[in-house]
């Protein structure tokens, strides 16, 4: 419950950093492209208009990435980089790839969008956070500011309204302090609306919206898809042949010898005996189950039916350190998605509690503008990275390939000495 407050507390601080930053970061990083671009137009009919607009073009790509750094950290909003410049040779080459660049016209475009909603973000942010704050406060103050007089000479302590309207008593200060109570309440939500489409601008224009790019990538997770589903039936296969099967072969086997005892008809079967079967039969029968109970969780947890919370509920239940656990999602992601950031997080703890040393373990997972993110903390020793052959580095591979099949994304920041933080990003539908 701490965690959950602690999630949505700094998820609002999060989006009021975004709004405040925001505009500075627009109209510094803009002016000087723009003015780049609007020198070099006119002047590109001659040899030095062309280098002032590619400049201005390579610094808007450079903003693009401050941007994409910005929303991910912020927002939660998390878009794959583009491809990197094509390289030229020469001066005259690298002016002409610069021009050419698709992605640095785009990030150009989403500069001179982002002025006018970052405007429109901080005036909102400190309109409704700071008028809450000041009216929330009020009964302490109103009788703090120079005492008015209106047309009839009448003095007064509190502030005037238009109308002639006065705040200088109780009962309409505390009116105030209401009235600034619903605009802290109402700041997130109306701030979360004004952000929204910068957030949706930097999913279009920022990414890596080549279509040749695209393809390949597709190329490449469904290729990984198809070698891990091949992988997963062979698994289940071999599971199957060497463990299943051989139980129920057995099973029969004594069933069948026990049924010959009882029908010799030549003489009394021996009862000890054929309970004896019937007892191993039985606990047979209970190994398989269990196997293919086992087997059948591995493909599909049957407490995934009940929501992601309750199966990630199993896992911190299960760990072998605490776990703490906060989920704040406000839709339900697709069965797939669940069952990927189920498997995502198990492997996650558990390699947290076999390799780190950790002894605190914090799982947190929320869902914005379409992206679930899933954050594994512990206080261990650190050094985990992909590929590093300790840690888990193999299953942090494997994992970061498996999400590639969602669109999704593997972060690893985990310093020698710790802590430990590994992120995974994926969208809510697959």
């Amino acid at each position: 419950m701490v965690l959950d407050a602690a999630a949505v507390v700094v998820r609002r601080l999060r989006e009021f950093a975004w709004a405040l930053a925001g505009l500075p970061w627009a109209a510094v990083s803009l002016l000087p492209l723009l003015a780049m671009v609007l020198v070099g137009t006119p002047l590109s009919i001659t040899v030095i208009g062309l280098p002032i607009v590619a400049a201005g073009l390579f610094g808007a790509r450079a903003a693009g990435t401050v941007d994409r750094w910005a929303a991910r950290r912020l927002l939660g909003v998390t878009v794959a980089a583009p491809s990197p410049g094509r390289s030229a040779s020469g001066p005259i080459g690298w002016i002409r790839e610069r021009l050419r660049d698709p992605v640095a016209w785009r990030s150009l475009l989403y500069r001179l969008l982002k002025l006018p909603l970052a405007a429109l973000a901080a005036v909102i942010a400190l309109a409704f956070y700071g008028y809450g704050i000041v009216a929330l406060a009020y009964p302490a103050w109103w009788r703090l500011p120079p005492v008015q007089v209106d047309d009839q000479g009448r003095a007064h302590h509190g502030l005037g309204l238009a109308g002639g309207v006065y705040l200088d008593t109780w009962p309409r200060a505390l009116a105030t302090s209401a009235a600034g109570l619903l605009l802290l309440l109402a700041a997130p939500w109306v701030l979360r609306v004004v952000v929204a489409p910068d957030a949706w601008l930097v999913r279009a224009l920022l990414g890596g919206g080549g279509a040749g790019e695209r393809i390949r990538d597709l190329e490449r997770t469904r290729a990984h898809a198809v070698e891990d589903a091949a992988t997963r039936l062979r698994a289940i296969e071999r599971d199957l042949h060497d463990g299943t099967q051989p139980q129920l072969v057995a099973l029969a086997m004594r069933l069948d010898l026990a049924r010959t005892m009882l029908n010799n008809g030549s003489e009394a079967p021996d009862l000890d005996r054929v309970l004896t079967l019937i007892d191993a039969a039985h606990r047979g029968a209970t190994d398989a189950i269990g196997e293919l109970r086992d087997l059948a969780q591995g493909i599909h947890p049957p407490i995934l039916d009940s929501g992601l919370e309750a199966a990630l509920q199993t896992v911190a239940a299960r760990s072998a350190v605490p776990v703490e656990l906060a989920v704040d999602l406000p839709r339900r992601p697709s069965a797939a998605v669940e069952t990927c950031l189920y498997f995502c997080a198990t492997e996650l703890v558990n390699n947290a509690a076999k390799h780190s040393g950790a002894g605190q373990v914090g799982v947190t997972v929320t869902g914005r503008y379409g992206m679930i993110r899933l954050v594994v903390r512990d206080d261990g020793r650190g050094g985990a990275r992909p590929g590093s052959g300790t840690g888990g580095g193999t299953g942090l591979d494997g994992l970061a390939e498996r999400l590639r099949a969602f669109d999704g994304r593997l972060t690893v920041d985990s310093p020698p000495g710790g802590p430990s933080i590994l992120t995974v990003e994926v969208p809510d539908h697959a």
